[in-house]
């Protein structure tokens, strides 16, 4: 009986992962019935081993319990890169999805002018809609690191590349986002995502990135910018 009631929650699961990203058009997997089915499945065996009289009656209810909480956190993690995917739309800016995180990658070129930390104007809109939807859900933290390509000193790629994290918070913060949520670093020219031989790789290099991170994950510390 316990199997069956397994294989079942298990089954129904890995068939409601399966959505089409409204993006792309591509089937991909839901992280809102990715959390469910996940959460079904917990369930189930805890509830089997909960209900020692009725041990089916048991995962049936646990299944029921856990895949509706499961699939609440991840309706609310797609609802936040939906709305982010939509306000950014043609900014430049890049929506990535990693499980639970969210990462939004800037360009430089776009976010500073060469050799400045100083934000360009014409950025201030896209940055405002970051804010937007960061107050709106609130559930996260915010890492923000700098990044530069190789070109130049060392030690000024490194320094370069903090003030412009440090700049990204300061101005989210002047938006409303709390300073508590957020947390900055820079790497230099230590992580490249591409081939530095190139302008089109150092391109990519010089960017900031924002790793939107549930706070159950990973608090971000106090930092006043």
């Amino acid at each position: 009986m316990l199997r069956k009631i397994f294989s079942g929650v298990l089954i129904v699961g890995l068939m409601g992962c399966q959505t089409t990203d409204p993006y792309t058009g591509e089937s991909k997997t839901s992280n809102t019935a990715k959390g469910a089915g996940i959460g079904a499945l917990a369930g189930a065996v805890l509830g089997a081993a909960v209900n020692h009289d009725n041990r089916g009656k048991g995962a049936l209810i646990g299944a029921a319990v856990g895949g509706a909480a499961g699939g609440g956190y991840g309706h609310y993690q797609d609802k936040q890169e939906e709305k982010l995917r939509q306000e950014l739309a043609g900014s430049g800016v890049d929506v990535q999805r990693n499980g639970d995180n969210i990462k939004l990658v800037m360009p430089g070129n776009v976010t500073f002018r060469t050799g400045s930390a100083e934000i360009q104007a014409d950025f201030y809109d896209t940055l405002n809609s970051v804010a937007g939807s960061l107050k709106e859900f609130s559930a996260s933290n915010i890492r923000i690191t700098g990044h530069t390509d190789s070109t130049g000193d060392a030690m000024k790629n490194q320094i370069l590349s903090e003030q412009r994290a440090s700049s990204v918070a300061r101005y989210l913060q002047s938006q409303g986002v709390s300073s508590a949520r957020l947390q900055t670093s820079g790497l230099g020219a230590r992580n490249p995502v591409e081939s530095n031989n190139t302008e089109m790789g150092r391109q990519a290099n010089r960017r900031v990135e924002l790793d939107v991170i549930p706070v159950n994950s990973q608090p971000a510390s106090n930092q006043q910018y």
